[in-house]
């Protein structure tokens, strides 16, 4: 994504890391969304949050309006994130082995940036998959706070040596954001030997 003169930045939109996932070769697990350019509120720690009143009755445009209206100003970029998505990389490990939930807030996007900046690009503004902004917004702190938890429950604290990671050659395009998917991170495990492929992520956008 590029906003005003925050360009060439790159954050997490959500997590969602199933316990699957944090295995070698994992390839059936929940993902772990990163996007282009911001930061994101999504918890990073385990938290369920009470569902959302969404009335169906209002189609996108008025619930996308309602949404911002119930969140702060317009951002005029995002916010946080890194220089590159091998910067962000390394950032998600660094905080991983160090047990950080601070740093995956901040490598997280905010309310704001998920009503203004990602989810009207995305498919759920239309149909078949329309869907109102309040409920995906709730759907994605659910499963960020659940899995977050379950990856660092199983690997918080724990020293990791990155090789590279690797995602699909050509980016899925959404309005001006680019959406890289089926990451995974070449990881040396702790006890040494050969490296692993894990798939603690999906998507960088």
């Amino acid at each position: 994504m590029e906003f005003g003169r925050k360009r060439h930045a790159w954050t997490i939109v959500a997590l969602s890391c199933a316990v699957a996932a944090c295995g070698a070769d994992a390839s059936s697990s929940e993902e772990l969304v990163m996007e282009e350019s911001g930061r994101s509120t999504v918890p990073p720690h385990v938290e369920e949050h009470p569902p959302a009143h969404v009335d169906s009755i209002f189609p996108i445009e008025e619930s996308l309006r309602r949404f911002r209206e119930a969140s702060g100003p317009e951002p005029t970029g995002l916010s946080a994130g890194a220089a590159s998505r091998d910067a962000l990389v390394e950032r998600f490990v660094t905080a991983l082995a160090a047990h950080d939930t601070a740093a995956f807030r901040d490598m997280l996007v905010t309310r704001e940036e998920f009503g203004w900046l990602y989810y009207p690009h995305t498919q759920f503004t239309s149909r078949p998959y329309e869907m109102a902004p309040e409920l995906l917004w709730f759907q994605l702190q659910n499963g960020s706070s659940r899995g977050l938890g379950r990856l660092l429950d199983r690997m918080g604290g724990t020293r990791l040596d990155l090789v590279e990671h690797r995602c699909a050659p050509v980016p899925l395009v959404e309005g001006p954001n680019r959406v890289w998917e089926g990451c995974l991170l070449r990881i040396v495990p702790p006890t040494g030997g050969e490296p692993a492929n894990l798939r603690l992520f999906g998507s960088i956008l």
